[in-house]
């Protein structure tokens, strides 16, 4: 089986690394193929490539928008183009984006992006392979990279 990875030069963290490494221990036949590309905007035919030209189930995108207004609309445009791609492909692609200002400092951050990146990994993994592992998670409040929320109660 053959995952697409697609991460950006514009990142400060290699969460596509971690992504990759994080696969590997949770399941064995599959082939990873990664693309850099300089930035998010870039992100949608990255993963449309992956899974056309390169016959991938499924894609991550890997994206860091800085703190900067424009950031932020480049990540929305980014993030459009992502389910345009999935649905002109018919498979899934995990958008696995980090905001410069989900963190206060630098430490904090690589700690979220590490974490983010290895729970959407576990997340694929189990779309692909063991989705009633994600039903059995359904309505929980799940965060990746941050405490989970938990589900309501009434």
């Amino acid at each position: 089986m053959r995952i697409g990875i697609a991460d950006t030069t514009f990142a400060r963290y290699d969460m596509a690394g971690e992504a990759i490494d994080e696969m590997r221990k949770q399941a064995t036949g599959i082939e990873i193929i990664r693309y850099t590309v300089p930035g998010v905007k870039d992100l949608p035919v990255a993963c449309k490539k992956l899974l056309e030209e390169q016959d991938c189930v499924a894609a991550m995108a890997f994206g860091m928008p800085g703190k900067e207004e424009i950031d932020k609309v480049c990540a929305h445009e980014a993030s459009q183009g992502l389910i345009q791609a999935q649905l002109m492909t018919n498979k899934h692609i995990i958008e696995v984006f980090v905001h410069e200002d989900e963190a206060e400092d630098d430490k904090k951050l690589a700690v979220l992006c590490r974490n983010r990146a290895r729970e959407h990994a576990r997340n694929l993994v189990n779309l692909l392979l063991y989705p009633e592992r994600l039903m059995k998670k359904a309505g929980t409040g799940q965060r990746e990279g941050a405490p989970d929320a938990g589900p309501l109660r009434e």
